[in-house]
């Protein structure tokens, strides 16, 4: 397995715990990466039940597959291309029935991230890409860069980016472009150093990096994406089953929140009203009232646990 498939499943054990899959369940990670999380929580199935994983990246697929098969001779697999916002599509066209444990994993992990011509590195001059699908998503982060209006750009650089100084930087890319196109990675990072005041550029990390996770939010619609996916995910929940997300900023969080809560509600009526007249029965019942976070001892020798939040839900019965 290469490198870049190695890293360290983020809160297993926590996983484990809120999945608690059994002998003959289907689980699905819908973010199969290195399949780390899904070996183990094969391993706790086999040898009747089915793993399902979906990844959009073909090494991620080969690697998961070579790893699933060393690990888990006896068990059984069905690893999916596609993004986890397709997943209607991609378990009607499994002939799929239900699924009783779901895994999101929202870590950027897929080694597209690190070929420095897919544009989504500070660090690599490359041409400004940052598709994930280039056969879905047709527009690129330099179409972003180059025709959006500078409101947009501030729009999309404080909220996908927290960045403080989004106002300037939008300036800044107005202006450059009106000379030129910003066509590379390394003219918007010179375009982003260029606005950030000198004394802030000294401090934490590279000033590129909330521009960079911004675009690359914007070009994949991160969001939207995530949204549908846990609203399909929830569809195919079989009665019992549950489904964990683990997410590594706020505006993920937030999400996964705010569905959680929403599937959770019962009847919306005026609390006046003699009878339920709206019929809203909850789909959910969610297991974490707070976000489950990863133990110290965890965050020491796995630093990329050190922003994950998990929240575990579970499908009410019918």
């Amino acid at each position: 397995m290469t490198e870049e498939y190695r890293h360290v499943p983020v809160m297993l054990q926590e996983v484990l715990n809120a999945l608690d899959p059994h002998k003959g369940d289907i689980v699905c990670d819908c973010t199969l990466g290195g399949a780390g999380h899904t070996v183990a929580l094969a391993q706790r199935i086999a040898p009747d039940g089915l793993s399902i994983g979906i990844d959009q990246d073909d090494m991620a697929l080969t690697a998961a597959t070579e790893r699933f098969e060393r690990e888990v001779p006896d068990g059984n697999h069905l690893f999916l291309k596609g993004n986890f916002g397709e997943l209607d599509d991609l378990l009607v066209e499994a002939e799929i029935d239900g699924v009783d444990c779901f895994l999101f994993d929202l870590g950027v992990s897929s080694p597209q991230l690190d070929i420095a011509e897919r544009g989504f590195s500070y660090n690599e001059d490359a041409p400004l890409d940052m598709r994930m699908s280039p056969d879905v998503c047709t527009t690129t982060a330099a179409e972003v860069i180059n025709t959006y209006n500078e409101t947009d750009l501030i729009r999309i650089l404080r909220t996908y980016g927290d960045e403080r100084h989004a106002s300037r930087i939008a300036r800044e890319i107005v202006r450059r472009r009106a000379k030129q196109p910003i066509q590379t990675t390394f003219e918007l990072v010179d375009v982003v150093k260029a606005a950030i005041p000198a004394a802030d550029r000294r401090h934490g990390h590279h000033p590129a990096r909330k521009t960079f996770q911004a675009l690359r939010i914007e070009v994949n619609h991160e969001l939207e994406v995530l949204e549908r996916g846990l609203r399909a995910a929830v569809r195919w929940l079989n009665p019992g089953g549950r489904i964990c997300v683990i997410s590594y900023h706020s505006l993920e969080d937030r999400i996964v929140k705010h569905v959680f809560s929403e599937l959770s509600r019962g009847c919306t009526c005026p609390p006046d009203f003699p009878v339920c007249v709206c019929g809203n029965v909850p789909a959910l019942r969610v297991k974490t009232k707070k976000p489950l976070v990863a133990s110290d001892e965890e965050v020491r020798s796995n630093p990329r646990a050190r922003s994950a939040k998990t929240r575990v839900a579970i499908r009410c019965e019918v």
